[in-house]
């Protein structure tokens, strides 16, 4: 077995259902690939002593596990007040619409085709439900609208998809730019050196006990990958099929098509800043 300590981020283990910090508790939704590792993290935040909470990413379309996280919440003795979205890809979103139908919420996110109700989310913004204080972080590149939630008492961020637990992240070109994703993992560096973060709270995979290790190490891959994918187009390998074929033989096929979108998020960075 691998020492977690010595994995980037320092992941908690394996992962489960239940508390992973002060205010925060995973519902982990039953719906594992390899694409979603475990399963879509649904995150019920609260501070310990309200009785209302905020649920972020309710999940896919799954009745059963969406009553499973307004039962939890209950069993904490919380009501859930607030739906958050950290981007639209099915496996956090497309559970939303049903949550507030259960819930009697509203549902906030950036892409106002996600919103149910008359707010939206945006960088800088503060959310505040029952005491507890979320801080709106813009972190497009997975996708255009994906946020962060920095969750300042808990010393943690809420990440959606651009921090997994396990593994890297795709940018779902052409949503995705690698430009912005680049800028993302920064701004999060920034909140690990400046603003006390060391727990990364993942839309997918166990909590990361070491937030800065974890951008670090994002960071590094990336600069690996795209040096990569420069060499292969020097070397002639020009479309993006060719370039996955060669540069990510050692990863499992069936997470090629996402790769391709990676490397043609890459191949775009590359040509836009004269290197290929």
């Amino acid at each position: 077995m691998s020492d977690a300590a010595a994995l980037p981020g320092q992941p908690r283990g394996t992962v489960v259902s239940g508390p992973a910090t002060a205010r925060a508790v995973n519902v982990l939704a039953p719906n594992p690939s390899a694409m979603t590792l475990d399963g879509t993290n649904t995150w019920i935040v609260s501070e310990p002593d309200s009785d209302l909470a905020v649920v972020i990413d309710p999940g896919p379309l799954d009745d059963g596990h969406l009553r499973h996280v307004v039962d939890t919440a209950a069993e904490l003795g919380k009501r859930v007040a607030l739906t958050l979205l950290t981007h639209g890809h099915p496996d956090h979103a497309e559970g939303a619409a049903r949550f507030a139908e259960l819930t009697g919420t509203h549902v906030r996110a950036l892409d106002p085709a996600l919103r149910l109700g008359d707010e939206g989310l945006s960088a800088g913004q503060v959310v505040t439900v029952g005491g507890l204080e979320l801080r709106v972080v813009a972190t497009p590149g997975h996708t255009s609208d994906s946020l962060s939630f920095h969750l300042p008492a808990d010393g943690a961020v809420l990440t959606g998809d651009t921090i997994l637990g396990r593994g890297t992240t795709m940018v779902a070109h052409p949503d995705g730019r690698l430009g912005d994703y680049l800028d993302s993992l920064r701004r999060l560096r920034s909140l690990t050196v400046d603003d006390g973060v060391h727990t990364v709270l993942p839309g997918h995979g166990p909590v990361l006990e070491d937030a800065q290790g974890a951008v670090e190490f994002y960071l590094a891959h990336r600069a690996s990958r795209l040096a990569q994918v420069e060499t292969a187009v020097e070397n002639g390998y020009t479309t993006a099929q060719e370039v996955v074929a060669h540069v990510y033989a050692d990863v499992d096929r069936s997470l090629w098509p996402a790769a391709e979108l990676s490397v043609r998020a890459q191949l775009e960075y590359l040509r836009g800043h004269d290197l290929i």
